[in-house]
């Protein structure tokens, strides 16, 4: 009788160098989140000709900024369990194919209550694409570089906001606002098809969805040769008696609970940092007295941290990630809070947001990576998803904090240190995240089961 060949998937993939089909898998993840940047941010560049093509005040354009926020919201409080459903191809293919549409149909539009209408369609299509992008990037990734990788794929999403700002600067005054918005759709449209046919399911979830054995080797063949000679596939995997029961049920079980509630703390309390000080530092540097062309200026070093989030993500690998993370927040309150004490010294100023932007940015993109290395493959999307999600209304809460502290004649450093605490709080939610998850250590080891298909 032969003998069956199992193959362990992890060992595999962790045995194995990065494939270069893990390659092409990184590059589409790569360009979803780039693309998500890009029309993230888009609203932010044609504002000024809305202003002045439609003759409206800035308070008309109040809905349009946030409808996409609320939309982001949902789209990610949506997608994560029907990520763990139906797969995170589908769902990150489908909503790319929304994003886009959406952005296109916004070229059109010909009054507010249409574009506000669109990107908030935009936002749910934005806000379910990055949390699945993060999942089956995770699970295709070697456990030691698994949070580098995620992180390096998340700098897609700065410089997707980035780029879109250069490109706007040049296409508005050559082909008008609505072009920035055509680009915006066509190329998540084209990115859409590319995804439809190329990429692939995540192989974590195929074993655990117990698909069919050939599916399973054919991808993993792309990976390592060896795996052409399998006949069955196996997964170790914590609380996998949970696969059945659905992403929601693993989140919120008794296991999860507590992990769970301080994720979602930190990410929102970094977000109120984040919204907080991108909306309001250039008006609150004005009115401390500085030019407004220097009070942009200083104020665009704050959104600056891609190659922190990679040094992040490798020390994130090396030790242990939920103190690593922790510390970065921690750096990132003192160094907010230094920022109100240096409005006086301009060298200083610029120092302290330089070095507050790239803390807080790194801590903030590697959320995502710390999320996915906490739940099991049957929850990782909803639990990532639902981070998200969950966060994006922090960002909403960051932005009227400061506008009432503003409201309530708060000095400069009052304001900055209020916010700072903030970034404590991201803190000891990581702290009590990770003492957490060291009592449990045991009884995840004891739970611990083989899936096999």
């Amino acid at each position: 009788m032969q003998e069956t060949r199992t193959v362990d998937i992890q060992t595999l993939i962790n045995e194995h160098p990065f494939s270069l089909f893990q390659w092409l898998v990184f590059a589409m993840c790569f360009v979803v989140v780039l693309m998500d940047g890009f029309d993230t941010a888009a609203i932010g560049f044609i504002a000024p000709s809305l202003l002045s093509e439609w003759h409206i005040g800035k308070a008309a354009l109040g809905p349009v900024l946030s409808a996409a926020l609320f939309g982001l919201a949902c789209g990610a409080l949506l997608s994560g369990p029907v990520s763990d459903r139906y797969g995170r191809r589908l769902v990150l293919t489908l909503s790319v194919l929304l994003f886009g549409a959406a952005c296109l149909a916004s070229a059109y539009a010909g009054n507010l209550t249409a574009l506000t209408t669109l990107r908030f369609v935009t936002g749910v299509g934005l806000g379910a694409a990055m949390p699945n992008a993060v999942t089956l990037m995770s699970e295709y990734c070697p456990d030691g570089r698994r949070a580098t990788i995620v992180n390096l794929m998340f700098c897609g999403f700065p410089v997707g906001a980035a780029v879109g700002g250069f490109l706007a600067a040049w296409m508005i005054p050559q082909f008008g606002w609505r072009s920035v918005l055509l680009l915006g759709g066509a190329v998540p449209l084209l990115l859409a098809i590319v995804l439809a046919f190329r990429l692939p399911e995540s192989i974590r979830y195929m074993v655990v969805r117990q698909q069919r054995v050939e599916k399973i080797r054919n991808v993993m063949a792309r990976i390592s040769a060896n795996a052409r000679f399998a006949d069955a596939f196996v997964m170790h995997e914590p609380f996998s008696r949970a696969a059945g029961h659905g992403g929601m049920r693993i989140v919120l079980s008794r296991s999860f609970i507590l992990g769970t509630v301080m994720l979602w703390l930190c990410y929102f309390m970094g977000l109120v940092i984040f919204y907080g000080l991108i909306n309001w530092m250039p008006v609150l540097l004005k009115e401390a007295g500085l030019s407004p062309q220097r009070a942009a200026l200083v104020s665009a070093l704050f959104p600056l941290g891609g190659l922190g989030t990679v040094l992040c993500g490798m020390l994130m690998d090396r030790f242990d990630a939920n103190r690593v993370v922790a510390a970065a927040y921690a750096f990132t309150a003192i160094s907010v809070c230094a920022i109100g004490q240096a409005v006086g010294n301009i060298g200083l100023l610029v120092c302290a947001v330089f070095i507050a932007g790239v803390l807080m940015n790194t801590a903030q993109a590697s959320m995502p990576a710390l999320a996915a290395a906490f739940y099991p493959t049957a929850g990782r999307g909803t639990g990532v998803a639902w981070m998200l999600g969950v966060g994006r209304f922090g960002g909403i809460a960051g932005s009227f904090l400061v506008a009432e502290l503003a409201r309530r004649q708060v000095g400069l450093p009052g304001i900055f240190a209020i916010v700072a605490v903030a970034g404590a709080l991201a803190c000891v939610a990581l702290v009590i995240k990770q003492a957490a998850c060291s009592s449990a250590g045991a009884q995840v080891n004891a739970e611990s089961e083989s899936l096999a298909h």
